[in-house]
């Protein structure tokens, strides 16, 4: 079975006119500042005043708006006689607080979910923007729109088909701008809908054709490796994972070269759990707590969706995406509590819950880097632990990083794409709690859980400098608000890719 036909993201576009003189257009968006002395209309008003002949104040008054981020005052149109576009029916007011990238992200989400089922709206938001603001206006429009359905009868909802940003120039700097935050914003849309593919058509194989449709695309050099390749080459943990499925495990690798490729161009691993769905095993998880589990390869989906725009935005560093596939199944041939996994490193876990398995394949992942790929910097990404959650709720990631300049680079990077990841600390008193009588550590050392799993995985970084995504936390929003829409994220896919886009994404490395 097949993946519905889905919605598409809405086409943007540049026009250097004021929004009401965009022609064929039905919504005329203009944005409202929330100054101390009260809200204050910004760039398009006048002329949108002087179209309909009514003073946008008045309206404002009335609705006693304030200008604050995401806040949206309507006015509808009904005489359409006199106007330069007779298409116009609706003008919407959009507070975008102080006019910051994070505000004008927010209220580009806002005026996106206003305009679902429109065919076109002009909006001068962008004019107030630098190309930050514009990036993260870019990226609010699109994400504020997605979509996903498995309806027989269709999406209840469409985006708005085209989005013309007007009163900017329509040059090359500002296309590129455009391009780049097109193809950023793209790729959390498809970590996204990814995440939200039922099981029953997402198990491992499943996820690495749709590596080998990305690779065919985005031109990436790929492999896979299929059960019997993975037990014969010691990838013990993804095949203890997996090897109660029906689905079995799968190993992709992707393998993205800059255009300008030199032979000490430096070269970064990203690995992404790839859990197609979590049981628990036989550690087996609440019915409540199951619900959610087709997420459990959102890391798998934000790296393969990066992958795809590594092009797009110009990495300048060579890439390497890792997905561990498995699908953490309950049968005869489930691994026990009590069982020793030996990983491809020779590292051995011994297995106290299977419940805490994302860390099992993850390790196979990055001891096969470190062995084969000889990397500068390893990024891994998962919905790792509940312990995250419970440390900084579902608007903030947690990450941990054994090099300062990695970590400093990342969480700026974080900031800049509107997901704010916050340092962990890697305690080494707490090694003693991933100690195992029979083999070299316990998959599940308990509190502090976030670190704790932390711990188990530096095991099989060999000493490079390495960076832990643990979005469990935010790879799922409880409710609509603001760019994200209720179920899965994509966090980490527009973090990763402000970091990979950057001139020098290794500076002050340690290895780099």
């Amino acid at each position: 079975m097949g993946l519905p036909t889905q919605v598409s993201p809405p086409q943007i576009a540049l026009s250097d006119v004021a929004p009401s003189s965009v022609l064929g257009v039905d919504v005329v968006a203009v944005p409202v500042l929330a100054d101390p002395g009260g809200p204050t209309l910004g760039p398009g008003a006048a002329e949108l005043v002087t179209e309909l002949g009514e003073d946008l104040f008045d309206v404002l008054e009335a609705a006693s708006a304030t200008g604050q981020v995401g806040e949206v005052v309507e006015r509808a149109v009904l005489d359409t006689a006199g106007l330069s576009n007779p298409d116009l029916r609706l003008v919407l007011l959009v507070g975008v607080g102080g006019g910051t990238p994070d505000d004008l992200r927010r209220a580009g989400a806002a005026l996106a979910r206003r305009t679902r089922d429109h065919q076109s709206v002009a909006t001068s938001l962008g004019a107030l923007c630098d190309d930050a603001g514009l990036r993260a206006l870019v990226e609010g429009l699109v994400l504020g729109s997605f979509e996903f359905h498995w309806r027989s009868e269709g999406p209840r909802r469409q985006p708005v088909t085209r989005v013309v940003l007007a009163g900017l120039v329509d040059d090359d700097t500002r296309t590129g701008v455009l391009a780049r935050a097109m193809a950023v914003a793209g790729a959390s849309w498809h970590a996204r809908t990814l995440a939200l593919v039922p099981s029953n058509v997402k198990n491992p194989q499943w996820l690495a054709e749709q590596a080998a449709d990305v690779a065919k695309r985005a031109r990436l050099d790929i492999r896979v490796w299929d059960e019997h390749q993975l037990a014969e080459e010691g990838f013990g943990g993804i095949i203890g994972v997996g090897q109660a499925s029906a689905s079995p495990p799968r190993l992709v690798r992707l393998d993205y070269r800059p255009r300008k490729a030199r032979k000490k161009t430096p070269h970064v691993v990203l690995v992404g759990k790839g859990i197609t769905f979590d049981t628990g095993g036989l550690s087996i998880k609440p019915r409540d707590n199951m619900m959610t589990m087709k997420r459990d390869m959102t890391g798998a989906g934000v790296v393969l969706a990066v992958m795809a725009a590594l092009a797009d935005v110009d990495c300048p560093v060579r890439v390497t995406g890792l997905l561990p596939c498995a699908e953490n199944a309950v049968g005869s041939r489930s691994t026990r509590p009590g069982d020793v996994l030996r990983h491809y490193s020779g590292r051995t876990s011994e297995v106290t819950n299977t419940d805490a398995e994302g860390r099992l394949v993850l390790a196979d992942a990055m001891a096969y880097a470190v062995a084969e790929l000889e990397p500068d910097a390893i990024v891994d990404i998962a919905t790792l632990t509940g312990a995250m959650k419970i440390a900084l709720g579902q608007r903030t990631g947690g990450f941990f990083a054994n090099d300062d300049a990695l970590a400093t680079l990342v969480r700026t990077a974080s900031l800049s794409a509107g997901e704010p990841l916050w340092r962990m600390p890697l305690v080494p008193d707490y090694e003693e709690r991933i100690a195992s009588k029979v083999a070299d550590a316990d998959n599940a050392g308990g509190a502090p859980g976030a670190i704790t799993a932390a711990l188990f995985l530096q095991h099989f970084v060999g000493g490079l400098p390495w960076a832990h995504l643990d979005i469990a936390s935010v790879g799922d929003s409880p409710t609509d608000e603001f760019e994200y829409s209720k179920g899965a994220t994509g966090f980490g896919a527009r973090a990763l890719l402000h970091w990979l886009e950057l001139r020098e994404p290794l500076a002050g490395v340690s290895s780099a």
